[in-house]
């Protein structure tokens, strides 16, 4: 008999700016160790117990290199015996540490993982590991890599949506982050202290509570420079019937670039009732794709109707869903090719484009988000999918205990 995959927790940080933001400070290891700690305290946890630690991380080089999923647990206090290490599937990373898990689990192999991940992009950069994906000349030419913004704007060129669709969806994703955020809503977030034991952060930085349709219609194109540097004309190489590329993704319709991470708590039902742990829900399936790497952010689709066909399930049969905002495009080809009519059960509490995108760690926050809401609805079923660099998608779907 296959062992079930039960999630027993899911906290994580606020998300902090990466301009002047209150986390930046913190190293990675001393960010992670402090949400480890708080795991730990909170469930009284003996960490002798946990199999593994498995922690995402995109830019694993300078403060992020090494192994953040050992060293952050030796650093934190836990059990010499607990190991731990450290993945990369990009953007998706943090959701694939948890299904990393989830398999681990099922397999009878081992009973308690913790998973996760972690980006402090104030200290790490994006692109500070300098990758033949984008860097090497002859590997990116050959593979027709476009920069994801340009991805982004390609989406929107093709289906048609126009700089006020995508601002639209902006304007709401930050009225709907506020308002939970007055509301409390995000149960999962643990307040981060220094070492004084003084207040960093209790709040999503991000958040722009006065945000408006004026603000955003501002903005300038983020990538119509880089698009015309020749970009465009790559992109354009692979997709000949695209005349023109509209650059409609703005800072403002983008995701936010921010510092934060998260842990989430897997294992089998047998040793919850062994250490006196509680399980909010099960994971049904989880699921990766891969699609067109020009294009790149088309993912989340695909990547979802496979986990649904193992679960057995049908979209309708999804009570929320966390579709990640790395460019409001995503979300409406999202919608689109799933053929969802409106934003009711989607991001209900705003999404990366309001609070940010700390790009290792998002996977496992929208994972927490999402258990949170179905707890507060009392509904049953979530979907949480990304889209991720090189035309990947990941998805899982979980359900309530």
């Amino acid at each position: 008999m296959i062992n079930q995959a039960y999630i027993f927790d899911s906290i994580r940080t606020p998300r902090g700016k990466r301009k002047n933001g209150a986390l930046n400070e913190i190293t990675p290891t001393d960010l992670l160790s402090k949400l480890m700690l708080s795991l730990s305290e909170k469930h009284n946890l003996d960490t002798s117990q946990i199999d593994d630690v498995i922690i995402g991380c995109v830019m694993p080089v300078g403060d992020q290199g090494a192994n953040l999923g050992k060293t952050a647990a030796q650093y934190a206090g836990w059990d010499i015996d607990v190991p731990g290490m450290q993945i990369n599937r990009c953007c998706g990373s943090g959701l694939e540490a948890v299904n990393i898990a989830a398999m681990k689990v099922r397999s009878g192999w081992e009973e308690l993982i913790i998973a996760g991940g972690i980006e402090s992009m104030s200290r790490v950069p994006m692109g500070s590991d300098l990758g033949s994906m984008a860097f090497e000349p002859k590997v990116s030419l050959n593979n027709n890599y476009v920069p994801q913004g340009i991805g982004a704007d390609l989406i929107a060129s093709i289906d048609g949506y126009a700089r006020k669709d995508l601002d639209e969806l902006a304007l709401q994703s930050q009225k709907r982050a506020f308002d939970a955020y007055k509301k409390k809503k995000f149960k999962s977030m643990i307040p981060i202290f220094d070492q004084n034991g003084i207040l960093l952060l209790d709040r999503d930085e991000h958040i722009r509570k006065d945000c408006s349709l004026q603000d955003l219609s501002s903005l300038s194109p983020a990538f119509e420079k880089m698009g015309h540097s020749g970009f465009d004309a790559l992109a354009k190489e692979k997709y000949p019937d695209v005349e023109h590329i509209d650059h409609v993704h703005t800072a403002g319709n983008s995701s936010g670039i921010v510092d934060g991470a998260s842990l989430t708590m897997v294992g089998s039902e047998l040793t919850g009732e062994k250490i006196g742990l509680k399980p909010r829900a099960v994971i049904r399936s989880v699921a990766t794709c891969s699609t067109d790497p020009t294009i790149m952010l088309t993912g989340p689709a695909p990547a979802t109707l496979k986990a649904l066909k193992i679960a057995k399930m049908k979209i309708s049969d999804i009570d929320l869903i966390e579709v990640n905002e790395a460019f409001a495009a995503v979300v409406l080809r999202f919608m689109n090719e799933m053929k969802l009519n409106s934003l009711d059960k989607i991001n209900v509490n705003g999404g990366s484009i309001a609070m940010g995108h700390p790009l290792g760690a998002t996977g496992s926050i929208l994972l927490g988000t999402l258990l949170d809401e179905l707890e507060s609805r009392d509904k049953a079923v979530g979907l949480v999918t990304l889209c991720v660099a090189g035309g990947m998608g990941i998805a899982t779907i979980i359900e309530r205990i």
